[in-house]
């Protein structure tokens, strides 16, 4: 079946009749907009407690004219809406309505620079202007296609650049485009921020200086605390600057872990080439080839405290590793304890170039295989490194860990992980886009965590994982591809995995077909789905919400 993912659509079709298959639609195939809500069907059942909307995002749109863009992170931002309440599902889409988007489509071509795309000069402008234009500083895309995220209680569409985007979550509206920079120096943020019970929200940024390259601690303070500020930015701070390891090659990250006590950035051997952007225009190259991994460098771990801004001496290390989602943290007995899922290499951002999600048979095989595989990893960092800790033995006393935290230097601790999994989960491929009972145990001891196996390019199942005994259950069907799976706890939860998973699956073999599926998150079994009679994207990050989910999480405090 994966020889036929990601085929050209129109031009592949009447050859798939002539092989016995009635359709084929692409994981990545551009789609139209659904901005009136439609009724879905339902198989099975939809638990009635569940009332809200679940939102998601991804690229949707990966031709513009003539033009082609080249990456997956680079096609333009679409919007789904999947509303829920009393059994029923109703479904909405919008493109974002970016100023990249109205840019492209007004001129019928690709205009603004993406990850993976340059945008060639006006062709309509003479040879010494279309020169000229190549030796201007490239702009940042407010292409928000990545997630939806809060800030005070307003929705946000981001990505990782200096630019969201506020939306209605009820109407999908683009409502208003906010520049991260009008509040605080940094040149981007992550759109994995992560939120403590009292509304304090915290992310990361870099800046670029003279000096060199930051990593930024950004925190936006609760609406409580901000309850004079006009807009939701205000009062966004940096509680911590950074210096990069290289001042002009500086890492590449998608996320950062956060504890109680503490913010954890994992500076990873993915490293950007600030020189390659900056003459991106002149050579012709996108942010993407700026981007490299360097197997010969070592991951630091860099420790800041959340109430002081203060940045730990110690630093954290491990071998050279990938990592773009963090899973939990939280601390407990002196020690930091983080899961992750990380890789031992760093090359696959690369190798999601459109042109290789479309090959077939032997070269898709081809690409797949060369991508290393992302597994669940646990590291235990001791707190209480000080003149007295001893050197060169496990620091680790956690009887229930196989970690290892060495003290080999004065304010340098080596450490090795431990496995969150069983040898069950290599037939799956490994796992990514980490969920968890967010609500309840972010930051705190848990036990469940929930994913997505990668036998794929794509996300292929749905798995869950039990901590105690590193037992799985799973989710899969041949030809249906989940995407990242997302907890939503039951109002009268008692127990961590009381409630339900929600996922969106593409059909590439069936037109027309995709579907919300909704699994019992305890037994894992299927509940109900809602079939969609328009064709979907596979996209990237979602979020649920609800009056009552927004109480649980403050109760949770």
């Amino acid at each position: 079946m994966r020889n036929l993912l990601f085929r050209q659509n129109k031009p592949f079709i009447p050859l798939l009749f002539l092989l016995g298959y009635k359709c084929a639609i692409l994981l990545l195939c551009s789609v139209d907009e659904t901005p009136e809500a439609i009724p879905t069907t339902i198989r099975g059942t939809i638990p009635e407690w569940i009332t809200g909307n679940f939102l998601r995002n991804g690229p949707g749109k990966f031709e513009i004219g003539n033009n082609k863009f080249n990456h997956w992170f680079d096609g333009m931002a679409l919007l789904h809406q999947f509303k829920i309440a009393a059994g029923q599902v109703t479904y909405k889409s919008r493109f974002l309505g970016s100023d990249c988007y109205m840019a492209n489509n007004e001129h019928r071509r690709i205009v603004v620079s993406e990850f993976g795309t340059v945008a060639m000069p006006d062709p309509c402008k003479n040879f010494f202007q279309r020169f000229l234009s190549r030796f201007e500083m490239p702009g940042s895309s407010d292409n928000d296609n990545v997630s939806f995220v809060t800030y005070k209680g307003d929705y946000y569409v981001s990505t990782e650049t200096n630019f969201m985007h506020k939306v209605d979550p009820e109407t999908l509206e683009t409502k208003e485009k906010v520049n991260w920079r009008k509040f605080i120096a940094v040149n981007g943020a992550t759109a994995h921020p992560h939120t403590d019970p009292d509304g304090t929200t915290y992310n990361m940024g870099n800046s670029y200086t003279a000096k060199g390259a930051f990593y930024n601690i950004i925190r936006v303070p609760s609406t409580k605390m901000s309850e004079n500020l006009k807009e939701t930015l205000e009062g966004a701070t940096v509680v911590c600057s950074i210096p990069s390891l290289d001042k002009t090659r500086p890492s590449y990250y998608h996320s950062f872990a956060m504890s109680k006590n503490y913010i954890v950035f994992i500076e990873q051997p993915i490293k950007i080439d600030l020189l390659k952007i900056v003459t991106g225009k002149l050579t012709g190259k996108g942010i993407k080839d700026a981007v490299y991994w360097n197997p010969e460098l070592e991951t630091i771990f860099h420790l800041i405290n959340k109430q002081t801004g203060m940045l730990n001496s110690v630093k954290y290390y491990a071998k050279a590793m990938s990592t773009f989602h963090q899973i939990n943290a939280w601390e407990e007995d002196g020690f930091l304890v983080m899961d992750i899922c990380a890789a031992d290499d760093g090359k696959a951002i690369n190798n999601y170039l459109i042109q290789n999600m479309r090959k077939s048979g032997e070269a898709l095989d081809e690409v797949y295989n060369t991508m290393c595989r992302v597994f669940p990893r646990r590291f235990v960092l001791p707190l209480s490194v000080n003149s007295k800790t001893p050197y060169k033995q496990n620091l680790n006393t956690r009887h229930d860990s196989s970690a290892t935290a060495i003290r080999i230097a004065m304010d340098k601790v080596f450490c090795t992980h431990e496995n969150l999994h069983s040898e069950e989960l290599h037939k799956y491929g490994g796992l990514e886009f980490p969920q968890i009972n967010y609500a309840k145990y972010n930051t705190k001891p848990y036990r469940y965590f929930y994913g997505c196996g990668f036998r794929h390019l794509v996300g292929d199942t749905l798995i869950k994982m039990d901590l105690e005994g590193h037992k799985m259950k799973v989710w899969e069907h041949p030809g249906l591809y989940p995407s990242e799976p997302v907890f939503v706890p039951s109002p009268d939860a008692t127990e961590e995995d009381d409630g339900v998973i929600l996922s969106v699956v593409i059909t590439p073999n069936k037109d027309k077909s995709t579907f919300l599926l909704i699994l019992d998150a305890k037994t894992f079994d299927e509940l109900g789905r809602a079939e969609v009679p328009v064709n979907i994207p596979y996209g990237f990050h979602g979020t649920f919400y609800s009056s009552y989910l927004q109480k649980t999480f403050t109760e949770s405090k």
